[in-house]
């Protein structure tokens, strides 16, 4: 299940204010500050009853106040999503083998990044793909071959002539492939419809 926080920030702006007689109105969004402001800056957010509520200290007074709730809806951020995914070496045939055998049983897809340290595309690429990976996971693993580090096998194994290539295999068998001789972005956005394709 996803665990979800408030952007304190966007949410400080979008509050909604009760002045004394109940009426309710938005307030300034001036900032973030912990500190006061026009009486009273925003200092904590809590859940009270189900219902978000912002908590504010009025200058010269030492208490809290409460009773100012906040429209929250839309300016939850999901942090159960890894930012990035480090994508995991494949050293050998024998690996290749393995990493396929068990993507067939688990009946899910997976993206190979072949790659050299020479190649300045193909380090540049690497955390961008890393990035993308965060967005499929745990549906699609990635995987990475430095063409330099492995037996020539490997590489021919996958077919490979130019880098960085980034291919996509499903049920053991190859399925598709981006060569990134171009800019990054089109890159992952073709890497991303291909993932997507082949899903």
């Amino acid at each position: 299940m996803a665990i979800l926080a408030p952007n304190l920030c966007v949410l400080h702006r979008e509050l909604w204010s009760r002045d004394e007689h109940g009426a309710a109105h938005q307030s300034n969004g001036a900032g973030c500050s912990a500190g006061p402001s026009n009486g009273g800056g925003l200092v904590g957010v809590s859940k009270e009853g189900g219902r978000w509520w912002r908590r504010r200290r009025r200058m010269g007074m030492g208490g809290w106040r409460s009773g100012e709730g906040m429209r929250a809806g839309a300016f939850w951020q999901d942090v159960s999503r890894p930012a990035s995914v480090e994508m995991e070496a494949i050293n050998g045939v024998e690996e290749l083998d393995e990493v396929l055998r068990r993507s067939k049983e688990l009946a899910q897809p997976i993206v190979i990044d072949w790659m050299a340290a020479w190649c300045r595309k193909c380090i540049y690429l690497k955390p961008k793909l890393e990035k993308l990976a965060a967005e499929f996971y745990p549906r699609v693993k990635f995987y990475v071959v430095d063409v330099n580090k492995v037996p020539q096998a490997l590489v021919k194994r996958g077919n490979i002539s130019k880098m960085p290539t980034i291919q996509i295999w499903k049920d053991g068998e190859w399925k598709d492939e981006v060569i990134g001789g171009h800019k990054a972005w089109l890159v992952i956005d073709e890497v991303r419809e291909m993932i997507k394709k082949h899903m």
